[in-house]
């Protein structure tokens, strides 16, 4: 059709300009004919010209009615009604279909020496975590397991109380610290504090290691100060512990994750009465981790459309921290390294098919844009709730002073959804993927943003049917499911396959054995080949590269930026070693 229109317009300008030599050949002899010619001439010329292409406008966060639920007045032949969908079973939607063939496994093998036989008397390490409570959680348990490797006795961690959360609570407040030493008895010794020598405190030789860090790379830079100094505190132990480890070091990791580290008693009933008035609400339910705060979208360099108001905030943030290059923030959201906006987060979940009344819980801090931003998310899903609106000030007031006590709050309400939804690729992400693929593969969806971008962008020209096709064959892979491809290809904590055992009667059709993660008794020798091939797959994918989801706050790292430019979009740079590991909580 364009082409037959293109066709007529210079059959038309060929006609008209075959008037113009005509009557200017003989414009002596028909000079009005001649005047008439020269007008049309310069009339279909000026309309023949294109119109002036639209400047590129970046997608704003802020969203209006309209763009929910109306079709777009680009094209009236394509309506983007957003449809409510047949209605799906349980069984698509809220659970995975493969589940009942695979369980989580991390009883050692016969092969693992106890504490009892290889820890040194004189031998005492102290790890100094970093970061948000995820964060913390990583180097708690990598810390149990370089106690093993280095054949000491662990200290209970200190918490980090410096950083940019300025969380006072110490291991005790936070996590059930008896229960951590007894679990672990037989793996590592644990003690609550250094012991006296000659009266005296022993003072502890401090060091780091480097990210990473091997057990041979351990035993080489390590054991030889034990030699000298009888305790060593490993300072901004966050991702100090390589992936490259063997199987039984592996599985001592997932029992200190998934086992061992229990929060306290008060946390753990309030989060308990969380979830049951969630429960009480529907049956099902999604928990969102949203992280679409200010100080997120100012570290990620990316750009939402807020023209100077939204460079002149976030510009202001990004002048925290030191250590900053620029980015390119089209090539960020290209390269699926934004976080979805609210509304993008609520297109997905109605394209995979959850109805509108679907009760959502959303952890989040505040997010940039306020109610303004959240308007489409809420349309799209009424019911929409958090801590505070399902519980009183006067019941949060024991852990709302202190941002890792809320941060396990939304941790367990997370972990006990149907359905966990992520926003990031952060420490809390990886952390409740890897937990709830141990415990079930209860879905845990990762919105494959590369991929998603231009279909959300172009969404107009399109029909919600279409729209909805495409979102389902983009999420291929991001649901949760076992042995699915994971964008962070092999990170442990999020995969830990080591720890994923089948279950070989299911899958060949008999009766699924009873598996309980509490005393692990499952046969191991049935699931050692498959783990096996497991664990081959994730150390040849060790080294891959982080991007800016990856890191948390850089701690001590807050201070001027100097006289550069609001309007500059500023990450900082992933390979430096000594940053933490940001924005994951």
């Amino acid at each position: 059709m364009k082409k037959r229109k293109r066709e007529n317009s210079h059959s038309i300008s060929a006609f008209v300009y075959r008037i113009f030599l005509i009557t200017w050949r003989r414009h002596h002899s028909f000079p009005l004919l001649y005047a008439f010619s020269c007008c049309l001439l310069l009339l279909f010329v000026a309309f023949s010209l294109p119109l002036s292409p639209h400047p590129v406008n970046h997608y704003h966060y802020s969203i209006s009615e309209e763009a929910v639920s109306v079709n777009s007045s680009s094209d009236k032949t394509k309506a983007f009604y957003v449809s409510e969908g047949e209605e799906t079973t349980a069984h698509d939607i809220w659970s995975s279909r493969l589940s009942k063939f695979y369980y989580g496994c991390s009883k050692a093998s016969d092969r693992f020496l106890t504490a009892e036989m290889k820890t040194h008397g004189n031998r005492y390490l102290l790890i100094a975590t970093s970061g948000g409570l995820n964060q913390q959680r990583t180097g708690i348990t990598d810390a149990v397991v370089v106690a093993y490797i280095l054949n000491a006795t662990l200290v209970v961690p200190k918490l980090d109380q410096k950083s940019f959360w300025k969380d006072t609570s110490d291991f005790s407040e936070i996590f059930d610290v008896d229960w951590f030493i007894s679990f672990l008895s037989k793996d590592v010794k644990i003690i609550k504090q250094l012991p006296m020598k000659g009266g005296r405190v022993l003072t502890p030789y401090r060091m780091r290691v480097p990210r990473k860090c091997t057990p041979k790379c351990y035993e080489n830079r390590v054991l030889p100060i034990f030699k000298k100094k009888h305790a060593i505190q490993l300072g901004k132990f966050d991702y100090r512990l390589s992936n490259k480890v063997d199987m039984d070091l592996q599985k001592l990791r997932c029992r200190v994750n998934y086992h061992a580290l229990k929060f306290t008693d008060p946390i753990l009933e309030m989060g308990k009465k969380l979830v049951e008035r969630m429960r009480m609400k529907n049956n099902h339910f999604i928990a969102l981790h949203l992280r679409f705060e200010a100080d997120m979208l100012a570290f990620s360099g990316c750009y939402y459309g807020g023209g100077e108001k939204e460079w002149i905030e976030l510009g202001a943030i990004r002048k925290r921290w030191s250590s900053l290059h620029q980015k390119n923030p089209d090539k960020e959201r290209r390269q699926g390294r934004c976080p979805l906006t609210p509304e993008e987060v609520g297109l997905l979940l109605r394209s995979l098919g959850f109805r509108s009344d679907i009760h959502i819980y959303v952890a989040s801090g505040e997010v940039y844009g306020g109610e303004e931003t959240l308007r489409p998310l809420k349309a799209l899903f009424p019911n929409f709730h958090s801590k505070e609106t399902l519980a009183s000030k006067e019941e949060l007031a024991p852990f709302s002073s202190f941002s890792s006590r809320m941060a396990a709050l939304d941790f367990i309400v997370c972990d006990e959804s149907d359905v966990f939804v992520t926003n990031n690729n952060g420490n809390m992400a990886r952390m409740l993927a890897g937990r709830r693929r141990y415990f079930g593969h209860k879905p845990t969806i990762r919105p494959n943003a590369k991929k998603l971008y231009r279909l959300f962008l172009n969404r107009h020209n399109t029909t919600w049917e279409e729209f909805a096709s495409k979102v389902h064959t983009y999420q291929i892979g991001f649901m949760g499911e076992p042995n699915e491809v994971k964008p962070g290809r092999g990170e442990f904590h999020e995969n830990p396959s080591s720890c994923i055992c089948e279950d070989s009667d299911a899958k060949s059709g008999g009766n699924p054995s009873p598996h309980s993660h509490a005393n692990e008794d499952q046969e191991q020798n049935n699931s050692r080949n498959i783990a096996s091939d497991a664990t081959d797959e994730l150390l040849a994918e060790d080294d891959y590269k982080q991007d800016w989801s990856d890191m948390d706050y850089v701690e001590n790292r807050i201070g001027a930026q100097g006289n550069g430019s609001l309007y500059k979009s500023t990450l900082i740079k992933t390979d430096q070693p000594e940053l933490e590991e940001l924005f994951s909580d």
